[in-house]
């Protein structure tokens, strides 16, 4: 398989996987403010509303093939560093943002062939 097509996947993947987190988070009673908002710092997946907290929702999408680990396990000490220094880029940015604000994670996992399995939301997980 080429560079190119294995990046396709995983771009269609992860966008797979953010519409699910969506869809999840509207059934839940909540808010999508944002999609993929992008500042100099890096991009939150997912920035949503409910009961007046800002939530700022970390999506990761993986193929349960069993080669590279779980969704949880790719959300390193980094990862949740960049997250936390773009949330707090947008909070600074959009002040009408001035109320309590967390940190979700949402994973879900598709069949080897990309047919949905799980989601699993993570609610104040970092």
């Amino acid at each position: 398989m080429s560079d190119r097509k294995r990046t396709d996947g995983r771009v269609k993947l992860g966008r797979q996987g953010e519409d699910a987190a969506a869809e999840h988070l509207l059934a839940q009673g909540y808010r999508i403010v944002e999609r993929n908002w992008r500042c100099p710092t890096g991009e939150l997946d997912l920035i949503a509303e409910h009961g007046g907290v800002t939530v700022f929702v970390e999506v990761r999408s993986r193929r349960d093939t069993g080669t590279f680990g779980s969704p949880e396990e790719s959300i390193d000490a980094r990862k949740r560093k960049k997250v936390r220094e773009t949330a707090h880029y947008y909070l600074y940015r959009n002040r009408s943002a001035n109320g309590p604000s967390r940190f979700d994670v949402i994973t879900v996992t598709f069949t080897p062939s990309g047919a949905f399995l799980k989601l699993n939301h993570l609610i104040n997980a970092f």
